[in-house]
């Protein structure tokens, strides 16, 4: 076989180069959506009032948007670990384009599914920290630190998973153009 000629089946060294980096990417992001899911799915807090017989409680499904987030981030971390067998194929086989786009359509789904469990989930937590004078909401922060660190944290960690998946996408699209 001549130095310049492909094998067929084998990923050219600069599409095994990007479906390397596609694997890594997805692993990274499966461990940001899996540590915000689980972080945010254990928070809790309970504060005693008065006595120790009467207390506050503070949990994450106390308030839908939280329920929404720990369900969305579940369902991008499943999907990531299915898309695992994917992303290996793609460094083993060149010409697996239809599983690239594939991959594209249901990265750019996953992406927006874990945007809108975040975004819901921030509105929530800006208004634990900063309160809204207008209708008499307080802020719940100085009361229940912890549990407002907790789950600022695990947002850390979803759009941190967020960034990973554009990343996913531009690659694929960069993969796509190559072909």
């Amino acid at each position: 076989m001549k130095q310049g000629s492909l094998q067929l089946g084998v990923a050219p060294p600069a599409n095994r180069g990007i479906s390397i980096l596609d694997l890594f990417l997805r692993l990274v992001a499966i461990f940001g959506t899996l540590a915000s899911a689980i972080a945010m799915a254990t928070t809790n807090q309970t504060l005693p009032f008065v006595s120790q017989f009467v207390r506050f409680r503070a949990k994450f499904n106390d308030l839908p948007s939280f329920t929404f987030f720990v369900v969305a981030s579940s369902i991008v971390s499943v999907y990531l670990i299915l898309s695992l067998a994917l992303s290996i194929l793609h460094i083993a086989k060149a010409n697996a384009v239809n599983t690239r786009f594939l991959l594209l359509f249901l990265d750019t789904a996953a992406m927006g599914l874990l945007m809108a469990g975040s975004a819901a989930a921030t509105a929530i937590v800006q208004l634990a920290h900063d309160g809204n004078n207008k209708v008499n909401w307080f802020a719940i922060c100085q009361q229940y630190n912890d549990f407002c660190k907790r789950v600022s944290g695990s947002l850390i960690g979803s759009y941190a998973g967020v960034v990973v998946l554009i990343l996913l996408i531009l690659l694929s699209g960069v993969a796509l153009s190559r072909r």
